[in-house]
């Protein structure tokens, strides 16, 4: 009997291991269940959120960009459809026969791949790949070959790549966009909101290995493509103003040149255009300093060109006539009781007229109109002629310039400044300034945009030119443009901007750069901003040249001025810009009709 009772102890677990068992069970039970409860109870939003995740495919479809035209509707910035060919081999396998392997062959020839390799790729679903890729960067012409062939299965999905048709062309007014399709700088970047459009996407379920079920595809959102921005520029005078670029860079090696075009009645511009440049199509080739935008980021002293303001800020305040005389030889002017040095003149002018003065570009004769006007009025004249403050054309990256406020003068500034030292301006601000005589004393916003459209050509936003400040009279306006004309003339300081046939006004610029603090004597920035007709002016062209190479000094007047002529002629051409004795004669005609 004992042997009997041993055995049987050895097959029955002991009450005190079973115990153990049973309270380890339910301990995990319980575990499990107090899980089950956070998950599904205490969590059940985050829950659902990760199932749906894990559950749910997000597809983008990617919205076009919107188009960058000129004032012409020359094409200068697009978004060219690219499409990645892939086949879900589930989805093939199952349709497959004789002639889908036929089809299959011909698409290989189409997209140019081996044959073997893509009837691989297309028969091959031991993975339980829902998507192969097959080719990319197909265009619409072969894609359109491809669904031709209606081979169950393959499948295409677009994207877009910018382009830039005019290469160079207003590169720097243009911008570009990065990989991520985003504007970097200029317009691209300015207007991106408009640009960019919107994403569409399509939602679907996966099954347990994250296999699309494209049967229970639940929503889809289309894209929304992004609006089209036309521009003020005019494609074809901005190759005029490009070739011009090149004829000047080659010729004096620069270290920059900025050129501007704009219609002064508006303050449109028509053209814009650096060196050096860069092709927006392969903007990463490039050093981050040929990117910039260098008539409106850099500053130079414009030295003769900033004349115009003293001279006609006099005029406007009746404090001289146009015929009032100056001594131009004198060393000394009296101020508030103080006999303060003149500027020193290229060479010797004598007495000269307030008409002589403007002609002949005196240093001496623009301090002592300085003088007339005093501090205040000088500094009043010189903001509202756009110096030392943003132009507000638009596009990121532009300068201020620098215009000291009065109380940070020193003694010699009333005098420095008339003749366009002390202070700093951008090519723009030149520009700008030149466009004031122009345009009858009226300083325009300048405007790089006309409108925003849609698809279907139907404006959304309107860009109307506007005036933003009355500066000189008109009478004023009219007797500097009379004045500055006799500037670009035989005896004038800008003779070889001469154009047959028309009046031009203008001023030249020559400009010391400063080096290590002071006045180089080989470093020069030669410029010429000017108008025509004079009497009636469509076209304000400003030429800025940053240290041209050359034997002696590369004076506004030799570099910058036939710049200006080469331009304005073959603009007055394409424009069918009257000359001066047609439209006397026109005129005339009309008023004896």
């Amino acid at each position: 009997m004992r042997k009997k009772s041993k055995r049987a102890e050895s097959i029955f677990i002991s009450r005190g291991r079973f115990a153990f068992v049973i309270t380890c069970l339910a301990l995990v039970f319980c575990a499990v269940f107090a899980r089950l409860y956070y998950l599904h109870v205490v969590r059940s939003d985050a829950s659902i959120q990760a199932a749906d995740k894990v559950r749910n495919k997000f597809m983008t479809i990617s919205a076009r960009r919107g188009d960058i035209v000129d004032a012409r509707k020359n094409l200068l910035a697009t978004s060219r459809p690219v499409i990645t060919i892939g086949v879900d081999p589930v989805d093939f396998t199952l349709k497959a026969d004789s002639e889908t392997f036929e089809r299959l062959q011909k698409a290989a020839e189409i997209l140019k791949v081996d044959f073997q390799e893509l009837k691989k790729k297309c028969h091959d679903n031991q993975d339980g790949s829902r998507w192969r890729k097959i080719a990319e960067n197909i265009d619409e012409n072969t894609y359109k070959k491809i669904q031709d062939l209606k081979i169950k299965g393959i499948y295409g999905n677009r994207n877009y790549i910018r382009v830039y048709p005019a290469g160079r062309l207003m590169a720097h007014c243009i911008g570009f966009v990065n990989k991520e399709f985003q504007g970097v700088m200029g317009i691209e970047q300015q207007f991106n909101f408009y640009l960019k459009g919107q994403d569409g996407w399509i939602e679907t379920e996966r099954d347990g290995k994250r296999r699309e079920l494209t049967h229970f595809r639940a929503r889809e959102v289309k894209p929304t493509d992004g609006m089209n921005v036309e521009l003020t520029m005019d494609l074809v005078i901005q190759e005029i103003v490009e070739k011009e670029v090149r004829r000047l860079a080659g010729e004096y090696s620069p270290k920059s040149i900025s050129i501007i075009v704009s219609d002064p009645n508006t303050g449109y511009i028509l053209a814009l255009a650096n060196y050096p440049s860069f092709d927006p199509n392969k903007y990463n080739q490039y050093d981050q300093d040929m990117l910039r935008n260098r008539a409106i980021s850099d500053q130079y002293e414009p030295g003769s060109t900033f004349k115009i303001v003293p001279i006609s800020a006099a005029l406007n305040e009746s404090l001289v006539g146009p015929d009032d005389v100056f001594d131009c030889n004198a060393a000394t002017m009296n101020y508030k009781g103080k006999a303060l040095r003149l500027p020193k003149e290229a060479h010797t002018m004598g007495k000269l007229s307030v008409r002589e003065i403007t002609k002949k570009s005196s240093n001496k004769g623009s301090a002592q109109l300085g003088g007339l006007l005093g501090e205040n009025k000088l500094y009043e004249y010189a903001k509202l002629f756009g110096y030392g403050e943003k132009t507000n054309i638009g596009l990121l990256g532009e300068a201020t310039g620098t215009l000291h406020k009065v109380k940070d003068w020193d003694g010699l500034t009333i005098t420095r400044l008339p003749m366009g030292h002390a202070v700093d301006a951008t090519p723009l601000q030149v520009h700008c300034a030149m466009s004031v005589i122009a345009n009858q004393g009226i300083y325009m916003q300048p405007q790089l945009i006309r409108r925003i459209y849609d698809k279907n050509g139907d404006t959304k936003i309107e860009y109307q030119s506007k005036a933003v400040r009355r500066v000189i009279s008109p009478k004023i306006s009219t007797l500097m443009a009379e004045m500055l004309s006799e500037v670009v003339t035989n005896t004038g300081t800008a003779r070889r901007a001469q154009i047959e046939g028309f009046k031009i006004a203008g001023k030249t610029g020559t400009s010391q750069k400063i080096i290590n603090g002071k006045y180089s004597t080989r470093e020069h920035v030669a410029s010429f901003s000017g108008f025509f007709p004079a009497q009636r002016p469509r076209l304000v062209i400003t030429v800025v040249v940053d240290t041209p190479r050359m034997k002696g000094v590369g004076y506004g007047g030799i570099v910058a001025a036939p710049a200006f002529k080469n331009i304005a002629e073959q603009s007055a051409n394409y424009l069918g810009i009257q000359t001066d004795d047609k439209f006397e004669k026109t005129v005339a005609w009309k008023g004896f009709q």
